[in-house]
């Protein structure tokens, strides 16, 4: 059975950076926390929802392409693209904690209250333990018997994992038991066209657990945008 399509309702919209290349984003305490890529550009960033404004930066080496952030306890986690290393920043000071390696590439990360799960833009999330960054297990999101490809950044949202498909302008809602699709959420539209110019591709999904709001953005996206998800 085909998963269904969802669509979406523009709740409010938000300034930002049109510089930040956005490879990770999470809401929590009022703020959001950014990862950024690209070498020379790669950062993690506090962010102020209302305005966009960045509150506090901090720059990675020009040898690292930032990727997945996630919070764990008081730590913010930041993923690399094809480092093999894995970044602890302590959520308020923004100094380095330590650091963890891994085998391939790294492209999402999330947890579940239990462990990490990180994407690398196959079919194959990993679930990782916090405490020493080892592989705990294996989940292989499926579309019924279709693997699905480029699994980006990802969010725990109500007790499943989304993900954005890189280079597609939707999410999917992945079952963390069995990893089947079990809906899409189709965010076609959310620039306007004269506003694409110079973007990137949709990355970037926050979920505000307590009021349950729904955050979006792209890389070099003028704007981010509280969406409500929909029937179509």
């Amino acid at each position: 059975m085909t998963p269904p399509t969802y669509t979406y309702k523009v709740i409010r919209t938000y300034p930002h950076d049109p510089n930040a290349f956005t490879q990770g984003l999470i809401y929590l305490d009022g703020v959001l926390y950014e990862g950024t890529g690209l070498n020379g550009k790669s950062s993690i960033r506090k962010v102020a929802l209302e305005t966009g404004k960045v509150l506090q930066k901090k720059d990675n080496d020009y040898q690292y392409f930032g990727e997945g952030l996630t919070q764990w306890g008081p730590d913010l986690i930041q993923l690399t693209w094809q480092s093999g290393v894995a970044f602890v920043w302590d959520r308020t000071t923004f100094q380095l904690k330590k650091t963890f390696k891994y085998p391939g590439e790294g492209w999402g990360l999330t947890h579940d209250g239990k462990q990490l799960i990180l994407s690398d833009g196959t079919p194959v999330l990993r679930l990782m333990d916090p405490a020493t960054f080892a592989e705990k297990g294996r989940l292989v999101v499926l579309e019924g018997r279709r693997p699905v490809m480029n699994i980006n950044e990802l969010e725990w949202v109500k007790g499943e994992i989304w993900g954005n498909i890189w280079q597609q302008d939707r999410i999917a809602r992945i079952d963390p038991k069995t990893g089947q699709v079990t809906g899409w959420i189709d965010l076609r539209g959310l620039l306007k066209p004269n506003e694409m110019e110079g973007t990137d591709v949709l990355n970037g999904i926050a979920y505000d657990a307590k009021a349950d709001r729904l955050f979006v953005t792209g890389k070099l996206w003028p704007k981010l945008f509280e969406v409500k998800i929909v029937a179509r």
